[in-house]
């Protein structure tokens, strides 16, 4: 790349530490980051101001930077009419919040590259996503559109002016809508159960026309109603999506892993990108659904994604990276593709006939578009059905079928990878630790705690200011970016997991700084809730606060979820009233579009329906311990919170939870079980605490048939 760009000059984004940045930092167009310096020559040139937003593994904002940012005809009117601005999405997400909001009211829809043509002032008056370079159909290009903005800055400025104020106060004031005289409760969430059952695809899964976002929030939410509800089609519909998804191709069949959605609505057809927040939240779904069904579909899954988030992602310091690239060698999925003959070709006729059967793979694709049913690996039927059709047993056909996956992985690996994006977010790495701590427990398996303790420890040594305040990006040696609330919000989930897996009072006692920091910090003390950047940060058009989801719950969400938690755990009131203030802040919003606050909705769930607080006093390594938290993780009760006490922590523990100061009685393992803050009579045998939590539904031991046996 560098004898590539030995003849180019380099612009000022060269100094830069995004990766996506960095990839623009020789294009022609004159790019400077965010900051006054960009902001102070527009307004001393009089120019208005074309903000970019984009992020580094993003399709079509290689697209756009081939066609345009890299073309001299387009960089010259760019740079002889404005001052141009490149934001990495994932570095500033504060940015890319708001003028998204302007980009929604503005066009009506959104997305990346996101494109923003504003005053000096930060003031938006132009925005759309993807701009060809010339014009075709109803897509004006850039070649035809910087010209129109130049006129128009130059003959009616005053007009333009006053049309970008409307828009900057049409968005203050969309921002200050309160409850609107809705209350929190179990009637929004019911609302947005019936929505998603309207919306569900009963032959494919999911909630949408294409493309189609795996969503492993909502499968979250829908686990849960049917848990405080009984509502089996809840359950159904979260169950039929998981594995769809597995089976299609926008689950990586070769190497694991999830793309970021699907074109088409069977799920087979996939963008290809792979975000590290995607794989969480995937886990976390899965390992949610197999606490409720036993499905081993699902523990499947989640060990395949594990796979591949440690292989692929791991940074060498525990760590996890950012992305992976939809694109290798300038095309989308080459990377990924197949067809029958090039399988043939690395597993033999036989073996290769039979994968390419399984896995819906022709014999001649068309160059450089993946297209269903030609070389886009997914599942045509399960192992049994493969295998009747092939004419040999179950076992011989999934043996074949691994045998030959591994073959490919290995050519697959001599292929020219992706890009991938190498910075370290605390948001994204929070949420993954979160995930692999809830799996560690659920399933048993040290190596997923592990991995989630090693990047834990990674984040406190290289995300925390010597003052204790959090930063959002880790970069080539640099931290940087003061933590917002999704950093918070996901770092207090990612504790109360680790501490619900390691019982570890110095865990515990971080997740209370982190909460007192958020709601510190973040809070909007009269209207309840939280903002999205910290008090005293740098001002934007205003200052967002939402509840809204998007490829992951809502920071306001997990904050809510993770509050209520730590309330059970330490029975400290102020996170509760924290809660309680939360909720109604944002039921009007909920109200208005239960689909987009499923995050808030989950939340409203855990608020609203029975809590179980379980202590077991005794020493660690006590059998009768063991066996106690074997019956806990044995029963699917979301709102169950652990906390034990041994001798070794009981000090500590009693300075962050002092209502914990319960005794093992007669010297031995004591549980101590409270449900709605009435305890029941200790207990000291797991048999006897089995028998009090009694009630989960796990005990219906419900079974969906048509999910098993994914392959």
């Amino acid at each position: 790349m560098g004898e590539e760009r030995a003849h180019l000059n380099a612009n000022r984004l060269v100094s830069e530490k995004s990766p996506y940045l960095l990839q623009h930092a020789y294009n022609p167009v004159d790019w400077y980051p965010w900051g006054e310096e960009a902001f102070e020559r527009a307004k001393q040139e009089d120019k208005p101001i074309f903000l970019s937003i984009g992020y580094s593994t993003c399709h079509w904002c290689h697209v756009m930077a081939r066609e345009s940012f890299e073309d001299p005809e387009v960089a010259r009117l760019m740079n002889e009419t404005f001052v141009s601005i490149k934001v990495d999405r994932e570095e500033r997400p504060d940015i890319d919040a708001v003028y998204m909001q302007a980009c929604l009211a503005l066009s009506g829809r959104g997305g990346w590259p996101l494109s923003v043509i504003m005053t000096p002032e930060k003031l938006p008056f132009f925005t759309a996503t993807y701009i060809p370079k010339t014009s075709r159909f109803d897509m004006t290009g850039m070649l035809d559109l910087v010209p129109k903005v130049r006129d128009l800055w130059t003959e009616r400025r005053d007009e333009v002016r006053a049309s970008a104020g409307e828009v900057a106060d049409a968005l203050k004031t969309a921002l200050q809508e309160g409850a609107g005289g809705e209350k929190p409760g179990m009637a929004l969430v019911h609302r947005a159960f019936r929505n998603l059952e309207r919306d569900y695809d009963r032959e494919y899964g999911g909630f949408s026309h294409p493309p189609k976002f795996p969503s492993p929030h909502i499968h979250i939410f829908l686990t849960r109603y049917w848990q405080a509800t009984g509502e089996k089609r809840a359950l159904e519909m979260a169950e039929k999506t998981l594995f769809e998804i597995r089976r299609g191709g926008v689950f990586d069949q070769i190497g694991f892993g999830v793309h970021r959605y699907a074109t088409d609505e069977a799920w087979a057809l996939p963008h290809f990108e792979k975000m590290l927040y995607d794989q969480a939240m995937l886990i976390l779904a899965c390992t949610e659904v197999f606490e409720a069904t036993q499905n081993p579909a699902c523990r499947q899954t989640v060990d395949e994604v594990v796979t591949y988030v440690l292989r692929d992602l791991a940074s060498p310091d525990g760590a996890f990276y950012t992305a992976e690239d939809a694109e290798s060698e300038g095309v989308e999925g080459r990377f990924y593709l197949w067809t029958a003959p090039e399988v043939r070709e690395v597993a033999g006729a036989d073996d290769g006939d039979l994968f390419a059967a399984a896995y819906a793979l022709g014999e001649r694709a068309p160059l450089g578009v993946p297209q269903v049913g030609v070389n886009v690996p997914h599942r045509t039927g399960t192992n049994a059905e493969i295998a009747r059709h092939a004419g040999i047993t179950e076992d011989e056909c999934a043996g074949r079928l691994e045998e030959v996956r591994q073959e490919l992985f290995a050519a697959r690996s001599r292929r020219i990878r992706p890009h991938r994006d190498e910075k370290i977010l605390l948001d994204g790495n929070a949420l993954m630790v979160a995930a692999l701590a809830r799996a560690g427990k659920v399933f048993g398996e040290e190596r997923y705690t592990d991995a989630a303790l090693r990047a834990l420890a990674f984040l406190r040594a290289h995300l925390r200011g010597p003052d204790g305040h959090l930063f959002h990006r880790y970069s080539d040696g640099e931290m940087a970016i003061p933590a917002m609330l999704d950093d918070h919000a996901f770092l207090l989930w990612a504790l109360n997991e680790v501490y619900q897996t390691r019982s570890d009072p110095a865990v515990l006692k971080e997740a209370c700084e982190v909460a007192d920091s958020m709601i510190g910090r973040f809070a909007d003390t009269a209207g309840g809730g939280f903002h999205f950047t910290p008090e005293g940060s740098e001002e934007l058009l205003f200052r967002q606060k939402d509840a809204y989801d998007g490829a992951v719950p809502s920071g306001n969400a997990v904050a809510l979820q993770n509050l209520l938690v730590l309330s059970r755990v330490t029975g400290e009131s102020r996170y509760e009233e924290a809660v309680a203030d939360g909720f109604s802040a944002f039921a009007g919003r909920a109200a208005k579009n239960p689909s987009a606050s499923i995050g808030y909705l989950t939340a409203l769930i855990s608020a609203f329906t029975p809590s179980y607080e379980v202590i077991i006093v005794g020493e660690r390594d006590d059998p009768a311990t063991g066996e106690m938290r074997d019956v806990l993780r044995s029963v699917y009760i979301p709102n169950l919170t652990l906390i034990l006490k041994d001798p070794e922590n009981a000090d500590a523990l009693a300075d962050i939870a002092p209502h914990t100061g319960r005794l093992a009685l007669r010297g031995e393992t004591t549980a101590y079980l409270c449900r709605e803050r009435l305890c029941e009579q200790p207990v000291q045998d797991a048999a006897a605490l089995k028998k009090l939590i009694g009630g989960g539904r796990l005990q219906e031991k419900y079974q969906m048939t048509s999910a098993r046996g994914m392959q």
